[in-house]
């Protein structure tokens, strides 16, 4: 083996790393962005659910 193979394999486990941290992250935002819709829908909801519950405001 020379130098030459040593710094390609390198290279290639550089560029392995780096595929599998995009890829981590784009997973990881996939699952926030379900989260966060999760969360709003929610959140609209209860929103929903307290105005109904609400008593009415004499004026």
């Amino acid at each position: 083996m020379n130098v030459d193979d040593i710094v390609a394999a390198k290279v290639e486990a550089a560029r392995a790393r780096i595929e599998a941290t995009k890829r981590r992250r784009a997973a990881l935002a996939a699952a926030r962005q379900r989260g966060l819709a999760h969360r709003h829908a929610a959140k609209l909801r209860n929103l929903r659910g307290r105005d109904d519950n609400a008593p009415e405001k004499a004026l």
